[in-house]
């Protein structure tokens, strides 16, 4: 199945707002009701290819012609990504940076075929795995290019129970990924909001973090491997563990968007299916009250494998179980929303295991303040856990404008991240004329520090897109001045760029592009993402 061309995910599980939410937007952030009607994607006409018919000849001799599609409908669906402002383009009909045609390798070779025939013809390449970028990560800054769609690359290769051990290929998508494993009793435990339409090679292109990586790990900490298919050849990394034989090679393959080459698989770290699933809400006063709490768990243990913490306001609103906002708004049922902050601890593993970490846990929360809640809100939080990208849709939908960014820090810094990134959104939304709403939450916890995660909501003003740019540069701005990275785990893309230069420093940039120019010389993979083009 395709994912909805100018929405999220599955289509037959998009559904309107409640009239309790619609109301709350109209009354406290004035949104307006969609005057126009949805365009329907027949409706659209993107501009016809202009790539020479001896370039698609050349890529159909490398994946076969019946794979080298040309379609309207087609190159549509791989427009951009699903950031706000990508599917508002779209939903205006915008396809300005369509891709000349979609080509689906079946394999490593045929994806070193492609490149070498888009070398020869100076198309620009952009890999293409769910679809689920939020940064700018599928909009290159070349007119002519191909997508590169990886989805028939989607095999479980190699799985080596002793070790551990799996060999993936790019375009599984994470659903298909966990079946299989699960199939022999095992789980790569990553589960993001993306989970059901991302793709294993777009978590090690992007650097993922799953809902669970208090318990399991990032994605970057389960890859053991790397396959990379470049214009100039091919690159393994990893034939053990750890090693000490230089530099890791497997760290500049994750992260590099595309823009370094194509990875064609991925050998990961697997863990056995846990015998226990345990999910569990609790109640704090304040957002410092409960971050405390999560900074106890993750410095001295037990580390729960789920750990998250919404603010006040997100806490109120019921965000923290999107499927459900609406149905409780005085906030009486203990799953809803109402006062505090409510932090969701989940637990997976053996009976035993669980239950000890459970309870030791219990008494760290405990003393920080908490009170519990009981097992309703986190397993309300676990059914919908992946439903906030629909509400988003329904939002635009209903006239609102709705985005998330992300960011990371040290423990000491998240108090002044966190208030600096809300007074930027704030201010400079107010100051436009569409005061917003805005949430946050913790949703994955370091000895070190933790990473914020941000939802806005206002009225879209008449250019939607225009109008919140400069909110989300002052944010981006915000992050840096309080010393929080420019991306916990959405990525770079071409949204946080500049920013991303800035944060690297010239010299790390120059090492970066010095390592792009021997792998990819003509600047064909992604350009302008993650490193600038000039």
């Amino acid at each position: 199945m395709d994912m909805l061309w100018n929405g999220w995910g599955d289509p037959a599980k998009a559904a309107p707002l409640p009239e309790t939410v619609t109301a709350l937007l109209r009354d406290l952030l004035g949104v307006q009701p969609r005057t126009t009607p949805a365009l329907r994607l027949e409706d659209v006409r993107p501009p016809a290819p202009t790539a020479a018919p001896a370039a698609l000849r050349a890529l159909a001799d490398a994946v076969g012609e019946e794979h080298v599609r040309t379609d309207a409908a087609g190159r549509v669906r791989h427009t951009r990504g699903k950031s706000t402002p990508d599917l508002l383009r779209l939903r205006a009909g915008d396809v300005t940076d369509v891709p000349q045609a979609v080509v689906l390798p079946a394999g490593h070779d045929e994806v070193l075929a492609v490149l070498r025939a888009c070398a020869a013809h100076g198309l620009a390449v952009v890999p293409f795995g769910g679809g689920t970028s939020v940064v700018g990560g599928l909009a290159p800054q070349r007119s002519a290019f191909i997508a590169l769609d990886l989805r028939r690359m989607n095999a479980l290769l190699d799985l080596d129970p002793l070790s551990r051990t799996a060999v993936l290929q790019p375009g599984l998508r994470a659903p298909d990924a966990e079946a299989l494993l699960a199939a022999q009793g095992f789980t790569l435990g990553h589960f993001p909001q993306s989970f059901e339409w991302a793709t294993i090679g777009g978590f090690a292109a992007a650097r993922s973090s799953g809902q669970a990586s208090a318990g399991y790990g990032r994605f970057d900490d389960m890859v053991l491997a790397l396959t990379l298919a470049t214009p100039e050849g091919t690159i393994d990394t990893g034939r053990a563990p750890r090693s000490a034989a230089g530099p890791d090679l497997r760290q500049l393959v994750l992260g590099s968007e595309g823009a370094f080459g194509v990875i064609t698989s991925v050998t990961v770290r697997i863990r056995p299916l846990p015998e226990v699933r345990t999910y569990e809400g609790w109640r704090f006063d304040s957002f410092t009250q409960g971050a405390t709490a999560l900074r106890r768990l993750a410095q001295d243990g037990p580390r729960p494998t789920v750990l998250r913490l919404s603010d006040e306001t997100e806490t109120l609103v019921g965000l923290a179980q999107p499927d459900a906002i609406g149905t409780d708004p005085a906030g009486t049922d203990p799953a809803s929303g109402g006062a505090g902050c409510l932090a969701i601890a989940g637990y997976e593993g053996t009976a035993e295991d669980t239950a000890h970490r459970r309870e030791r846990a219990a008494t760290v929360l405990a003393d920080c303040g908490g009170t519990p809640a009981g097992t309703a809100p986190g397993e309300r939080w676990a059914h919908g856990r992946y439903s906030a990208p629909y509400l988003r849709d329904a939002l635009l939908d209903a006239g609102a404008f709705a985005e998330t960014l992300e960011t990371a820090a040290f423990w000491s810094r998240i108090p002044a991240l966190y208030t600096a990134v809300r007074t930027a959104l704030t201010d400079t939304l107010t100051q436009a004329g569409t005061p917003p709403l805005v949430m946050c939450h913790i949703s994955h916890v370091y000895e070190n520090g933790a990473s914020l995660y941000f939802t806005v909501v206002s009225a879209q003003g008449e250019d939607p897109v225009a109008h919140w740019t400069p909110a989300k540069h002052a944010a981006n701005e915000a992050v840096l001045a309080a010393g929080g990275t420019i991306s916990h785990h959405h990525g770079v893309g071409t949204d946080h760029r500049d920013w991303y230069v800035r944060e690297a420093g010239p010299l790390g940039v120059s090492a970066l592009r010095a390592v792009k120019r021997r792998l990819d010389p003509e600047w064909l993979l992604n350009p302008g993402v993650l490193l600038p083009t000039d």
